[in-house]
């Protein structure tokens, strides 16, 4: 299991929250809303849709663990990988994680796409306590 939690199952879904993907007509790039909070043991569908013309992912994490994931897409900006906390989305796409919150803190959530954290592809994602 992961610091942030663990993969949840949709039978027991507490409820949705919806995440859109946008690029702004400065150029700069956004997550609407670009804060998250959640409870502590709560099963959560991240409902996920791109808005823009470009492929975008959600990855959420730890802030160290953020960083590391986006020093390696740096790297190699196409290696295909399979996180069960991330997805990338096609433009004009949806997708969803659903993902149960086991711990609480402050994590961090992000595209890791070259390019897009620095245009303004991140958030904040709370976790509180019981």
């Amino acid at each position: 299991m992961m610091t942030i939690g663990k993969l949840g199952m949709a039978a027991k879904v507490d409820r949705t929250i919806r995440i859109g993907m946008i690029e702004n007509a400065d150029g700069s790039m956004a997550f609407d809303p670009v804060s998250v909070t959640v409870k502590q043991g709560e099963t959560v569908r991240l409902a996920l849709s791109n808005e823009g013309e470009y492929d975008h992912e959600f990855v959420m994490d730890t802030h160290e663990q953020v960083m590391e994931h986006k020093a390696g897409m740096e790297r190699l900006p196409d290696m295909s990988h399979v996180d069960l906390n991330a997805t990338r989305i096609a433009p004009q796409g949806e997708g969803e994680i659903i993902w149960t919150f086991t711990s609480p803190g402050q994590f961090d959530f992000a595209c890791l796409i070259p390019g897009h954290y620095e245009l303004g592809m991140k958030g904040a994602l709370t976790v509180t306590a019981n």
